[in-house]
């Protein structure tokens, strides 16, 4: 649980029109992470290029062991008859230097980079619009063992998929699926026997183009019983755009993903199915995914997990990667945890998978990571 530092008020309004007044009770929380560590990493790059030279071994510090670092706000308003108003405000920043993190557009940082939204929910379910993390990296994240962390998780074996379909890690706008989706409305359904739906629709704004920078996904959970299972489509139009390209519709962003999570008693186990590609251009960027994971929770405060992540090239079957990666992670207090983590990497072909977010790796060989970090949430 976070310690959350609130302040609360009372609103009235007055409607001199129906002569009655309404009151409504709101909140607002402020909250915030702080997660770091060391990294040695056995080789290095300057980018995710495939042609890019090892640098060398790593020695650094390094933010976002568990997940990135960031700071926010949250807000809602108690409208009467089950329906809530809300808003919600959340960015990255780097530990090390201070630095906000990236937006949709390369180079850029952002105040708040993950979440900039504003929505309402009742018996209907929710809807959320704004700048969000998307549904599919939600359900992704669920699926995995290994939490969809960034250091050795599905997240960095998806952007390894995202690196050899060209994305540069310059913005958050990938080639295949998306971590977040600007401009996004998204309806979540209510809970049914386990089972809720999410629609995600986010228009693109471009004049003379009714597709052009379009995103539209749809995901389907069930959680019931220990047992999480996910299924989620995503299609976008002008994602990972080249310099001065100007959005036409073109539809060349697709994924499907199939996730399972299972635990029982102590015991945790994952495994899921990804294809990503190109439509318009299948026979350059046709991806799959494969991961497996495993997990034991020793006590509520010690737990471990590990992970196997596959990829594949589907045009080629030179390029191919395998990452492992395990951690072990102990809570001092409900606020401060301390954690270890280890990876390693196998590129063959032009395969540039991470181990650790951000962090390039030398191409076309094996790389090993290791972390000691410490996250603290307020």
């Amino acid at each position: 649980m976070k310690s959350k530092l609130k302040s609360k008020w009372i609103a009235a309004a007055a409607f001199a029109a129906a002569g009655g007044t309404a009151h409504g009770q709101s909140s607002v929380t402020l909250y915030g992470v702080l997660d770091a560590g060391l990294m040695y990493q056995s080789t290095s790059a300057a980018s995710f290029n495939p042609a890019s030279k090892n640098l060398g071994k790593l020695y650094r510090f390094k933010d976002a062991g568990i997940y990135s670092s960031n700071f926010g706000m949250t807000g809602t308003e108690d409208l009467g008859g089950g329906y809530r108003a809300n808003f919600k405000l959340q960015g990255t920043f780097d530990t090390g230097t201070g630095k906000a993190g990236l937006t949709d557009t390369p180079g850029v940082a952002g105040e708040f980079n993950q979440i900039a939204s504003v929505g309402v929910s009742g018996p209907f379910g929710s809807v959320t619009a704004g700048r969000q993390i998307a549904p599919l990296a939600i359900a992704m994240g669920e699926t995995d063992v290994r939490g969809g962390r960034w250091f050795g998780s599905i997240l960095t074996s998806w952007l390894g998929m995202n690196q050899a379909a060209g994305w540069a890690g310059t913005s958050t706008n990938g080639p295949l699926g998306a971590l977040y989706d600007s401009n996004a409305i998204v309806y979540e359904s209510p809970s049914f026997a386990g089972v809720k739906g999410l629609l995600e629709y986010s228009p693109g704004g471009v004049a003379g183009s009714f597709q052009g920078n379009t995103r539209e996904s749809a995901v389907l959970k069930y959680s019931n019983y220990g047992l999480r299972l996910s299924a989620a489509y995503y299609n976008g139009h002008d994602t990972n755009p080249g310099p001065n390209t100007v959005p036409t519709g073109l539809a060349n962003n697709r994924l499907y993903y199939l996730g399972a999570f299972y635990t029982l008693h102590d015991f945790s186990i994952s495994a899921s199915y990804t294809n990503g590609k190109n439509p318009a251009r299948s026979n350059q960027v046709n991806i799959d995914m494969y991961t497996f994971g495993l997990g034991y929770r020793f006590t509520p405060a010690f737990k471990v997990t590990s992970g196997v992540y596959y990829l594949k090239d589907r045009n080629n079957s030179a390029n191919k990667s395998t990452e492992i990666a395990a951690g072990a992670e102990y809570s001092l207090s409900k606020a401060t945890m301390v954690y270890g983590e280890a990876g390693h990497v196998n590129n063959k072909g032009t395969m540039t998978q991470t181990i650790a977010y951000g962090q390039p790796v030398a191409p076309g060989m094996a790389t090993t990571a290791v972390m000691f970090g410490v996250r603290h949430t307020f």
